[in-house]
């Protein structure tokens, strides 16, 4: 899907800008490629910068309540420097890297939910116009995918994901945003644990896992949230024993009697007794997990999990395409809130 605006500023008869990504979905700090197609209008201008922007749809709580607003999370410049004639057709070819840390949008193929977007930005005798915006494709890395298949085959079930204003403290997350992927526990552990939510923190080297389990209150105990980090190795998606070990982990993150350990990285082989980052109770979390809320079932996707691991069903389907078809509403209205911080 394509949205091709004429340029604003420019008026009628100015030119018209097009970009189309390549088929199929990209991935964390892997490469995007695509064309801008730009058409002359009635007369030449001079195309000093083409840019593209990379724009996410994220919760904020702000004023005791929750909004939602686009954020620039990078910017490329992928040419410029010639005269667009009047009436001319040309396509500027790209090819850019993507942040490690750019949310997944989709999973086997049916999205999540999450709202991601390029927008082309034309520098043109000496003034900016925003043209089109295009729905950003993103699948998981090896490592993300073979952590959520397993969580899908101990009996997990996705339930929702969304973007959440705020750092996590103590891990190394450079984007000021976070995805947060939230599942209905297997049934062993609902009894304790009403929602876990898992976030990845992707680099160079791997990927760091944050798990959070919100604990059900018992009888002589009350509700708290804990969390736990593991770390692997991009060269680690291959191994064989991804459910023990992810199991391993749920145990450890719903297990009361876990001490904390100190913020940093985990060891994702560590026995059981010396643990894997470590667990957190209800104020550490808080004073660490900066900007967030607490989450609820969102969009209430609907999701099975089952041989294939976690897969969305036909309503978050709907939805999501619903989203995807107001992206350009959905972010236009951030436009001028982000040309007034610029001035």
């Amino acid at each position: 899907m394509v949205f091709k605006r004429l340029l604003g500023s420019l008026g009628v008869g100015g030119p018209t800008v097009d970009t189309v990504l390549d088929p199929g979905p990209a991935l964390p700090g892997g490469g995007l490629t695509g064309q801008v197609h730009l058409r002359g209008g009635d007369a030449a201008f001079d195309i000093e910068r083409i840019g593209l922007e990379l724009v996410a749809r994220v919760e904020v709580e702000q004023d005791g309540g929750e909004h939602e607003g686009g954020v620039v999370f990078e910017r490329f410049t992928v040419g410029g420097g010639f005269r667009l004639g009047e009436g001319e057709s040309r396509s500027v070819p790209f090819a850019v890297t993507l942040p490690w840390e750019t949310p997944v949008t989709e999973l086997h193929g049916q999205p999540l939910g999450i709202v991601l977007g390029v927008r082309t930005e034309l520098a043109i005798a000496g003034a900016r116009d925003k043209g089109d915006l295009d729905p950003l494709a993103v699948g998981p890395l090896p490592v993300q995918e073979a952590v959520l298949e397993a969580l899908g085959q101990l009996g997990h079930g996705f339930r929702s994901a969304d973007l959440e204003w705020g750092r996590i403290g103590g891990t190394g997350q450079g984007l000021p945003f976070y995805q947060e992927i939230e599942l209905t526990p297997a049934p062993e552990y609902a009894r304790v644990v009403n929602e876990i939510e898992v976030t990845f923190l992707a680099g160079p080297a791997g990927v760091e896992v944050v798990m959070e389990a919100d604990k059900r209150s018992g009888l002589f105990t009350s509700g708290q949230d804990a969390i736990a980090r593991f770390t692997v190795s991009h060269a680690e998606a291959g191994r064989s024993d991804w459910n023990a070990l992810v199991d391993t982990w749920i145990r450890q993150l719903v297990d009361r009697r876990t001490a904390p350990a100190p913020y940093g990285y985990g060891d994702p082989h560590a026995a059981p007794a010396t643990g894997y980052g470590g667990a957190y109770g209800h104020h550490e979390h808080h004073e660490h997990r900066e900007g967030q809320r607490r989450s609820g079932p969102g969009m209430g996707t609907v999701v099975a999990a089952g041989a294939a691991g976690l897969a969305v069903g036909v309503v978050g389907g709907l939805v999501a395409a619903e989203v995807v078809d107001e992206i350009g509403d959905a972010f236009e209205g951030d436009d001028e809130g982000e040309e007034e911080d610029e001035g």
